[in-house]
Parts: structure tokens; C-alpha cells; sequence
């Protein structure tokens, strides 16, 4: 067998194969050099109060600038329209507003361009009045009506500038105000009211109730209000009042006597003073009132043996409240010393005078 004799290959060289792979990497990353980074584009549009893009801008991005699913950006030259939102009207007409991506990655400036559309104006309802919230009937204002005095309102109160279609117009319509009247009162058992004969009274107009003569032998008392008004429609100001005899017993407190308020009967609202005989002190209320369920308010009071406790004890007249004055006479001498001590406030007044 002969050996051959043709010669081995080398090896690559380290320096060769780095220069190989590096010629890959340039082949694989060129595609993407070619897509602009997110400083080359510019960024999601503005957006304004008054205005929105005509169309999604994401709908009409460039081609060269989308990479499968996901955009990067707005190329420099990219142009979008806007327009006013929907209540908005331009404020210039036929001005367009647009923005366009420059050559630096920003947007080019643009102002707000829509302003506020109007709603028709309102008139007074008659015998009433519309007021503006905001003083103007712009789009997204509110109209509040009231009616006059001595009316009431029919309808909505309030009504909304809002959008209507392709523009703007009032929510609701206007109300009306109709005169206020009532029907006549309640007739009330044992008792009249003035201009009974009437079927209508008008607002503010006024009746007042009256008992008639008792046919026994005690009168009626009216209790309640005697005088109702007219205060809205078909609504008087207080429930109508009621004829009733409302008698309370004889008073009598043991141990005590009336200081004012005598008679042998004692009728709604009569009054009664009490005081307490010598050596008795008054528990409850010295005053009290005949109610309408024919008892005494409050509970009549009583009177009980004993000394009256400091609160309710009554100040001797020369003292005036100034406290128990001690007499305090030393003799010495021929002087007599007479020191007046008060108890309440502490005080001292002495006195000289010759035995």
C-alpha cells in the first residue's frame, strides 16, 4: 500500500472565521436597520377639547412603518385632519385643522378650532320667568323656570341644551304657570268658616273658623289655628281646626291656695296661679294651663310640709339679697360695738356708737 501524498488542507484561520460570521450578522441585521427607530417618528398625535382626527390614524399609517401587528410611529410628512366634536362648531368656518408630522418628530402646533354651538333662545313663560345658569344657552347650559307668585309651575323646571342630531336644541318644552287656587276648606262639627259660600279661593285669600253657641251648658273652644290661607294649589296653610268643650276640674291644691285665675269653671287655655300656705314648700310648677284633652299642663303642683330648700326660699325684704345679717352687740366700756356680719357675700360693716 502506498501512502498518499497529497497535502492536508488547513484549518481555518480564527481571523478568517470571525470575518465569516461577521459578514452574516451585517447580512442579518441590515433589514432591520432599515426600519426607523422610535426617535425617527413622531409619537401619538395631541389631543383637544373641542376636536378629534376625522379617521384612526392607526388605519392609515405607512406602510414602511409597521412591523406585523405593531406600528412605531408617524413618518415625518404624515398628516392628520381634525374635527369638532359633536356640540362644537368651527370657530372659523371652512378653516382646516390639521397637523403634520415634521422633519424634527414633533407635530406641527394647532389650536384649539371648535367652539360651543347655541341653542335657540328661551322667552319667559307667561307669569313666570327662565333663568340661564351660566348666563348663556351654549351647549351643555341649563334653563331653570319659576313662576311668579300666586302661580305654579306646570312641566319641567329645568331643562338641558344638549346634542340634538347634527346640532344642539333644548331637552325639554318650556312649562307653563297657572294660577294658584284652592278648593274651599273642611266644615268642621259645632263650627263655621268666613265665605263658606265660595267653590274657589285664590292665593294668599284667607278664612277664619268660629264656634257656634253651645246648646248645653258648656261653650265650645276652638283648638287649632283659626285663620288658614291659600298657599298653593288646592294646599291651605294648617289642617282645619276643631269645636269642642274642654273643661278642666277645679284646681284644688291641699295645703295651698289660687293666687290669680278664679271661677267655677275653667276652660281651654285658662290659667291658674298657685302659691303654698305658711310652712309649706311648692313642688312643681306654680302655673299651669288647661289643655285640650281637658287636664291640667303641667300636673298641678303639691304643696309639703317643711322648710323651703335655699333655691326656692324667698329673701327677707330689707336684706334685698344681700344674706342673713348677724347683729353682733359688745359692750365695753362706754362704747357699744355693733358689727353687721354678712354671711353672703363675707363682708364686715361696724358701727360706733356712745352707751
Amino acid at each position: 500500500m502506498k501512502a498518499s501524498c497529497a497535502p492536508r488542507k488547513a484549518p481555518p484561520r480564527c481571523s478568517e472565521r470571525l470575518a465569516s460570521g461577521r459578514s452574516v450578522g451585517v447580512l442579518l441585521l441590515a433589514p432591520l436597520l432599515l426600519l426607523p427607530t422610535s426617535s425617527d417618528a413622531c409619537d401619538d398625535p395631541p389631543r383637544f377639547v373641542t376636536m378629534k382626527p376625522k379617521a384612526d390614524p392607526a388605519s392609515s399609517y405607512s406602510p414602511g412603518f409597521v412591523t406585523g401587528n405593531t406600528t412605531s410611529g408617524y413618518p415625518p410628512g404624515y398628516r392628520i385632519l381634525y374635527e369638532c366634536r359633536p356640540g362644537f362648531q368651527p370657530v372659523t368656518p371652512g378653516q382646516v385643522l390639521a397637523i403634520v408630522c415634521q422633519g424634527d418628530y414633533t407635530w406641527s402646533s394647532l389650536q384649539e378650532g371648535c367652539k360651543r354651538k347655541q341653542c335657540s333662545n328661551l322667552a319667559d313663560p307667561i307669569n313666570g320667568q327662565v333663568i340661564f345658569v351660566n348666563g348663556s344657552v351654549e351647549f351643555g347650559s341649563q334653563a331653570h323656570y319659576v313662576c311668579n307668585q300666586g302661580y305654579y309651575l306646570i312641566g319641567t323646571s329645568i331643562s338641558h341644551c344638549d346634542i340634538s342630531g347634527n346640532d344642539v336644541g333644548w331637552t325639554d318644552y318650556p312649562p307653563t304657570c297657572e294660577k294658584i287656587l284652592c278648593k274651599p276648606p273642611e266644615e268642621i262639627p259645632n263650627g263655621k268658616y268666613t265665605n263658606s259660600h265660595k267653590d274657589v279661593f285664590e292665593y294668599s285669600e284667607v278664612v277664619t273658623y268660629s264656634c257656634d253657641p253651645s246648646s248645653g251648658p258648656d261653650e265650645y273652644s276652638l283648638i287649632g289655628e283659626s285663620r288658614l290661607t291659600c298657599v298653593g294649589n288646592d294646599e291651605w296653610s294648617s289642617q282645619p281646626p276643631q269645636c269642642k268643650v274642654v273643661k278642666c276640674e277645679y284646681p284644688a291644691v291641699e295645703n295651698g291656695m289660687i293666687v290669680s285665675g278664679f271661677g267655677p269653671k275653667h276652660y281651654y287655655k285658662a290659667t291658674v296661679v298657685f302659691k303654698c300656705n305658711d310652712g309649706f314648700n311648692l313642688h312643681g310648677d306654680s302655673i299651669v294651663v288647661c289643655g285640650e284633652n281637658s287636664t291640667w299642663e303641667p300636673e298641678l303642683p303639691k304643696c309639703i310640709k317643711g322648710h323651703p330648700s335655699p333655691t326656692d326660699a324667698t329673701p327677707p325684704n330689707d336684706a334685698e339679697g344681700l344674706g342673713i345679717i348677724l347683729l353682733l352687740i359688745i359692750t365695753l366700756c362706754h362704747k357699744a360695738l355693733v358689727f353687721y356680719v354678712e354671711v353672703l357675700p363675707l363682708s364686715i360693716i361696724r358701727e360706733e356708737t356712745t352707751c
